[in-house]
């Protein structure tokens, strides 16, 4: 004989659950060997300058480096921003963490719940958004395209098949 903790458990159970992270093209490891490279040439041309005798073009490589170094360390930054998106018959549980590692938490009831999709003709999806009950968040603001329109393509779905109640 059941005592109803099995019906809870089956409905806060994800029926869908993804992990959204900014894509990066380099790692960790590539980001060293960029950097290594990048300044043992930057080095190499400041020494040829310095040498010959025209020391104020060596400050400009080494402000370009510093500079180059910068923008990759505010791109590494953002890319620690993440979503955690899980739907369960119950209830939509969006988790955000900015770089700066600050989380927010929005909860929805799935039944209420509107999954909105911005698009455009030329470019395809410009904008997602989960709804409810006065409230709303978006949703994979930080994804490429192909991304978007299977997250799009796979949440929907999922979110459908929860309000028929599958």
């Amino acid at each position: 004989m059941s005592d109803g903790n099995d019906d809870i458990s089956a409905n806060e159970r994800p029926v869908f659950l993804a992990e959204l992270r900014p894509h990066r093209s380099l790692g960790h490891k590539g980001h060293f060997v960029f950097f290594l490279i990048t300044g043992a040439l930057t080095f190499a041309h400041m020494a040829v300058f310095l040498l010959s005798g025209a020391w104020p073009v060596m400050m400009f490589f080494g402000a370009d480096f510093l500079i180059l170094f910068g923008a990759f360390w505010f791109n590494n930054r953002a890319a620690r921003a993440s979503e955690l998106i899980a739907l369960s018959r119950t209830n939509i549980a969006i988790r955000k963490r900015d770089p700066a590692g600050r989380e927010t938490a929005h909860d929805f009831n799935p039944f209420w719940a509107r999954f909105n999709v911005a698009r455009k003709e030329e470019i395809g999806i410009t904008g997602m958004s989960v709804s409810g009950q006065g409230r709303w968040t978006d949703v994979g603001g930080f994804l490429h395209l192909d991304d978007r329109e299977r997250f799009a393509s796979a949440f929907s779905g999922a979110l459908a098949r929860v309000k028929r109640g599958h």
